[in-house]
This record gives C-alpha cells, sequence and structure tokens, in this order.
C-alpha cells in the first residue's frame, strides 16, 4: 500500500513542495492500493535517488504503480504538471514491448529492434531509469513469484533492461540487473562462478578503493593530472569473459579493473611507466591501442599487473578526450560489448538517430549526477539539455511491427507499401493493400512507430507506375522506389513507350493540353523525342506532373502580349489608367473592368488563359484552349483581351471533377476522405449507375489552384476501384 510514511522517506526527498502535496492531497490521510508490493515502490525510489533523479521522475515512478491515485489526479496532472503526464504515457507506451517480448522470445527472434522501438516510442528518455529501476526492484524480490514468471522477469531483462542500461552507462544498474537476470535464468552456473571467486563483491570493491587510493597517490608524486576510477567485475560480465575466451577463470587477469584518465597522449604513456613501477606487470597482457586503434577507432593502453595483496589487475590508461569518444562516439562501449545484438541491415540514418539519443541521454544522466555534486549552473545545463532533445531530436525513423512483432525499420514519412517492400521485393510487387492495427488503410498512410502492418497480397502481381509519381505519396523510401523501377526496366522498350504515353496522355487531358507542343518537355528533360520522354515516364525518371508543368509554363510565357498588343488592347477597352489590383485576373494593361471565369472550361491559376470582352458582363477569362472560347475569337477577334493571374490572396476556385468507378462499399467514404486530405473542399456531388456494376460520380469542388488539382486527380486514380478520374470538360 501507499502511505503518506512512503513519501516521506529520504528516497522522496527531491519531490518539490507542490508534488509532493499533490501526491498527500490523493492519499489523503489513508493508504493506496499499488500494483507492486510496497517494497519494490521503496526500491525502485532509492535507485532512482541514487541516479539523482528530479521529484517529476520520482512522482511519475508511483503513480504508474498506483493505478486508483493516477486516475483521481489525472485532471490536475494534465493542468499542473504536464512533465508528469508526459512520463507516464511513456511508461504506458513501453507495456507494448514487454507485450512483443513474449511473442518474439516465444519464436526465438532477437530483441535489437524491441529495444530501438523503445527508445522511438518513449518522448522523454526519463521514462527509461524508470523503467530500469522497476524492473531492478522486481528483480529483487522476485524469489516469492512463481517459476515460470521469475523466468520470464529475468529473460526480459536479460533481453531489455540491460543492454539499455548499458548503452545508456547507467553502470550504477547494470551490474546488478545482469547478475540477478544471470542467476534467475541459469541458477547453477550462477552459483559455481560465485563459489570460484575468493572473495564477496563488498571484499572485491573495498579492493577496488585500495588500489585507486594507492595508484592515485603516485601519479600525484609524479605530477601528473589524473582521474582514476574502477569497479570489479560482476558474476554475469566473468562469465560472458570466460565464454569467450574459452579460458578458466584463473587464466582472467581483470576481474578487477581500474581506469585512469589523463590529459593527452604523452601523459598516457607516462602514467602507464608509473603503474608499471608501482606493481609488476604481465607481459603477455599488454594492449597499445593508442598506436594500433580497433577497427571501431577505439583507443587505449591496455596492462595487467600483479596488484596488492598478489591479486592481478587490469589497468585501462587514456584520456579523457578517448574516454568521449569511446563512450559517445563511434567506439561506444556498448557497440563492442553487445556481441551478436547489435543486428544486420540498419540503415546508417537508423543508427545515426538511435545514437545520438544515447548521448544525448547520457549527458543528461552525467549533468543530474555532477549536480549531485553540488557543481554550480549544473540545473539549468540539465533543463537545457532536455529543451535541445525536444527540439532537436525529432525522430527520422519509424519502426513499424509484423503481425508476428518482428521490428521494421523505416524511413520517417514511409507507407505501407514502403513497409512491404523492406520485407521481401516480391511482397511488394503483388501488395494491393494493407491493415494497420487490424484495420484497411490507403497505401500511402503514413506509418507511426508501433504500428502493426499487414499487406494484403494477390496470388501474382505487378508493381503500378503510378507508385513511382512522388506527388502521389506511395513510396518514401528511395530503396522501394529503386526496386519499383528496376522491375520496370526489365520490360522491354515498346511496353515502356505505350505504358508511357497512357500516363502522359491521362495526365494531359486532365488539365487539357493533349494538342500542345511537346518540344519544350523534350528540351527540358534532355528527351531525343516524344518515345524517349514516354520512357523515361514509365520508368518514374520524369513524372507526369513535371512535363505538365513545364507545357503551362511555356504556354504562360507564349501567352504574354507584346508592346503593339497591350496598345491595341487599351485602344479597346475602357481607356483608365491601369491600377495594382489584387484581383484573381488581371487585364493586362487595362484596370477597373469587370472580370468573371468562364463556367464553361473553369480554368484554375497555373493554367494558360484568355479573356474575351463581352457585351454587358465584361472580360469572361477562359483556359487557352477552350472549345467556346475558341469559336468566339474565331468569330470577333478585336474582343480578344490578354489576361494574367493577378494576386490569389487565398482565393478558391470551382472545378468540376468526373470519377468512373466500380460500385463498391465505402467508395464515397474513401473518395471524400482523400479530398479533405488534400485541403479541398467539395461542393456538390452527382452520381450516376454506367452499369456493368460501375459507378459515375460528378464533383464540384473548390481548389486554390491547379498544382492542387493535378496532385488530387493524381490520388483519387489511385484509390482501389477508381478507373479514372479527370477534369470535366466543358
Amino acid at each position: 500500500m501507499l502511505t503518506p510514511a512512503l513519501l516521506a522517506a529520504p528516497s522522496c526527498a527531491a519531490l518539490a513542495p507542490a508534488l509532493r502535496g499533490l501526491l498527500q492531497d490523493g492519499i489523503a490521510g489513508g493508504a493506496v492500493a499499488l500494483r507492486d508490493p510496497a517494497p519494490v515502490l521503496a526500491d525502485t525510489l532509492a535507485s532512482l535517488a541514487l541516479l539523482e533523479a528530479d521529484g517529476e521522475v520520482l512522482a511519475a515512478a508511483i503513480l504508474h504503480v498506483a493505478p486508483a491515485l493516477r486516475e483521481a489526479l489525472q485532471p490536475r496532472l494534465s493542468r499542473e504538471f504536464p512533465v508528469v503526464a508526459a512520463l507516464l504515457d511513456g511508461q504506458r507506451a513501453a507495456s507494448q514491448v514487454w507485450a512483443l517480448h513474449a511473442e518474439r522470445h516465444a519464436q526465438g527472434a532477437g530483441s535489437e529492434g524491441l529495444r530501438r522501438l523503445l527508445l522511438a516510442i518513449v518522448r522523454d528518455l526519463r521514462v527509461v531509469p524508470i523503467l530500469l529501476a522497476r524492473q531492478l526492484a522486481r528483480l529483487r524480490h522476485a524469489d516469492r513469484l512463481p517459476p515460470e514468471q521469475r523466468r520470464a522477469l529475468a529473460q526480459l531483462t536479460r533481453d531489455i533492461h540491460a543492454p539499455l542500461a548499458n548503452r545508456l552507462g547507467i553502470w550504477q544498474l547494470k551490474w546488478e540487473l545482469e547478475d540477478l537476470a544471470f542467476r534467475h535464468l541459469e541458477p547453477d552456473t550462477y552459483r559455481r562462478i560465485a563459489r570460484l571467486l575468493d572473495e564477496k563483491r563488498g571484499d572485491r570493491e573495498r579492493y577496488i578503493e585500495q588500489v585507486k587510493a594507492e595508484l592515485g597517490a603516485a601519479l600525484v608524486a609524479h605530477g601528473l593530472h589524473a582521474e582514476v576510477a574502477g569497479r570489479p567485475k560482476h558474476i554475469y560480465s566473468i562469465w560472458k569473459k570466460m565464454q569467450k575466451k574459452d579460458v578458466p577463470i584463473g587464466e582472467l587477469y581483470d576481474l578487477r579493473a581500474v581506469r585512469v584518465l589523463v590529459d593527452d597522449v604523452a601523459a598516457c604513456y607516462a602514467a602507464l611507466g608509473v603503474v608499471h613501477a608501482l606493481w609488476l606487470p604481465l607481459p603477455s597482457e599488454f594492449d597499445d591501442y593508442i598506436a594500433r586503434p580497433k577497427r571501431n577507432d577505439y583507443r587505449s593502453l591496455h596492462t595487467a599487473v600483479v596488484g596488492p595483496e598478489g591479486k592481478t589487475l587490469e589497468v585501462q590508461i587514456r584520456t579523457f578526450e578517448m574516454h568521449a569518444q569511446s563512450e559517445l562516439g563511434v567506439a561506444a562501449h556498448w557497440r563492442y560489448k553487445e556481441t551478436g545484438s547489435s543486428g544486420t541491415g540498419r540503415s546508417a540514418a537508423g543508427d545515426a538517430a538511435l545514437d545520438r539519443k544515447i548521448e544525448w541521454m547520457r549527458r543528461l544522466l552525467e549533468t543530474h549526477v555532477d549536480a549531485g555534486r553540488g557543481e554550480a549552473g549544473r540545473d539549468g545545463d540539465a533543463a537545457g539539455l532536455l529543451g535541445e532533445i525536444d527540439s532537436e531530436l525529432v525522430e527520422d525513423r519509424v519502426y513499424a511491427l509484423t503481425p508476428k512483432g518482428e521490428v521494421v525499420d523505416l524511413p520517417l514519412g514511409a507507407t505501407p507499401l514502403d513497409f512491404a517492400y523492406h520485407v521481401h521485393t516480391e511482397v511488394g510487387h503483388r501488395c494491393r493493400g494493407a491493415k494497420v492495427d487490424g484495420r484497411i488503410v490507403p497505401l500511402d498512410y503514413k506509418l507511426r512507430s508501433g504500428d502493426r502492418v499487414e499487406i494484403l497480397t494477390a496470388r501474382s502481381g505487378e508493381p503500378r507506375r503510378d507508385w513511382l509519381v512522388v506527388a502521389n505519396g506511395f513510396l518514401a523510401s528511395a530503396r522501394s522506389r529503386e526496386k519499383v523501377r528496376n522491375w520496370f526496366h526489365k520490360l522491354d522498350r515498346a511496353r515502356n513507350v505505350q505504358a508511357g504515353r497512357e500516363l502522359l496522355e491521362r495526365e494531359l487531358k486532365r488539365v487539357g493540353l493533349q494538342h500542345a507542343d511537346p518540344a519544350p518537355a523534350l528540351q527540358k528533360f534532355n528527351a531525343d523525342s516524344v518515345e524517349d520522354l514516354q520512357v523515361l515516364v514509365a520508368l518514374g525518371d520524369v513524372g507526369p506532373h513535371q512535363v505538365v508543368r513545364v507545357l503551362l509554363e511555356h504556354e504562360r510565357a507564349s501567352a504574354e502580349p507584346s508592346a503593339t498588343e497591350t496598345a491595341a488592347a487599351r485602344a479597346r477597352a475602357v481607356r483608365k489608367p491601369a491600377a495594382a489590383t489584387t484581383s484573381a485576373v488581371t487585364v493586362v494593361g487595362v484596370g477597373n473592368l469587370l472580370v468573371q471565369i468562364a463556367r464553361c472550361c473553369q480554368p484554375l491559376p497555373g493554367e494558360a488563359i484568355a479573356g474575351y470582352l463581352t457585351r454587358g458582363r465584361g472580360v469572361s477569362v477562359h483556359r487557352g484552349d477552350c472549345a467556346t472560347f475558341l469559336r468566339l475569337a474565331a468569330a470577333q477577334p478585336q474582343r480578344v483581351l490578354p489576361v494574367e493571374w493577378g494576386s490569389r490572396n487565398g482565393r478558391s476556385h470551382e472545378v468540376d471533377v468526373l470519377v468512373d468507378a466500380l460500385d463498391r462499399k465505402w467508395l464515397l467514404k474513401d473518395l471524400t476522405n482523400l479530398i479533405a486530405q488534400e485541403d479541398t473542399h467539395v461542393l456538390d456531388i452527382h452520381s450516376e449507375h454506367a452499369g456493368g456494376g460501375r459507378v459515375r460520380l460528378r464533383l464540384r469542388l473548390r481548389v486554390a489552384d491547379f498544382g492542387q488539382l493535378s496532385r488530387l486527380l493524381g490520388k483519387l486514380d489511385g484509390l482501389p476501384g477508381v478507373e479514372r478520374a479527370r477534369r470535366a470538360t466543358p
């Protein structure tokens, strides 16, 4: 039970008065039921106090195991203590990793992906020490659990918690997590190693303190500025070393080890001389990783000596800079200590993001420890680091899950189609749909860390060419796009020409440019012929939207009036000086004329346009290829006026779109959802059956410009069941 007495314990000293008052108000003089036994909570808080955790972390640890108290205080937490609320959310998010671990362990799968997923879904990394402290407390009291639960708890610790403690440099908890997990998983081996050690851990720790004092004094006597640190090897680490070297415990010389940090390389070798003068060295156990660094750029001097009382001792000597690199840089301790768990196939981008988080977490922990020692200004440094974590460490990877719980590392913005291609190229080619957490989603759905993805495939199939169009948003990964492109590269030229022609014609018809001169696009994309351009479009090297954009720009440039045309327009129109205007369309050289968009062709900003001076209704603006405009201009060419798009100022424009599709369930819902996602508005919908189980929808939409319409049409065309989406022709 949680009682006021527990809040008064020394381990809760860091609780701020406001937080302490909040918890006391929740308890209100009584006791609150806990999900963990009170001794487990007390041990958790003691470990967090050892790590110099702040009051918000302590409060989050307490509230997580007191559900009733958390629910009662939830409104005040969200309003008055948002950081505590965020830490609680992080602990709840971690619970899905524990559930996944049980699945993966039953399948014999590794846990590296789960550790990466945990670091991705936990926004505030201060959640991790809470998880480690609670797991350690549970292990300490695991003897009272049934054997099956005890082994599951120990296996979770070995797979997830101990490696995380190692990566984050939380050595105070790491050794005990590893030893206790080892004791419960392999009790016989643990007891055998313990019997082989000639002294208890407490005795070995006192021995290390004696060595540090003696060596520190010798270094000072020789005028060397140095820091000496050390700790005895724990039982699990000893067992791993025996397994790795395949030697008995008597041939291990680093059961006790100290580390000497000095200012420069010259001081490293000077300190080595002091060590060898103080104690007898073992020549076969000397390694110079400064002269010959390891492949991961790890640098240090390693030597073994016969120390005080005739016991072997390992001494590592390096500079402060080398130590920082080994702990936070490319030679990070966990990279070569976690043998076999580094994983394969992970991207450099994913590793960089993970390493950056780990480095920030270690720096934050070091800042808290220094603050506990009373160094000035450290509280401000800690707050600054937390702010930088929030602002700079935006996760640039997504960790999604297969139905079996395996973690798939993808770039930010990845879609189910990227997921399918990551699983296997053939799965991607045959992908026809996807479910995320049991719910069907479109193929351009943006995945989030923790999503469980199921790919729906056809027995046989091939990729679609519109997957390569970047504007459609089907593929975010360059690797996935390359796999699709390679598939189409293998087709013969005739098929690629035909496919490219269909893609281009469809897009040009949508925007009314089917009769445009292709020369500007050939020049822009270095194509020798129209067929070469069609092949580029078919292979995804050039998008049909890009071709349309080039042709539109050319039409717009061609439509700019000459000085003679401008003078003629002034003579034909009302003779008033041109004025600055903010209207959507401007009549070149003429101001204060009534201008209206022709309803027959509904031109949009970005398209080539022309004006026609009507009788009594001002200037009617048409698309340059509008059949109505061409007929009027042929009959009375003197009424044609050059016009151009003016300032939009947030204006929107109406346009009609036709969609031919199979009459399936949820068709209208999918259409309207997509239109809303593209930030366009539906003004009117009219449907009619076209026979054969098909339907034709006529939608009146409000869009910002031609570019937005073009993107929308491309995505509508990619919806399941949609056969064709196009702009309605006049």
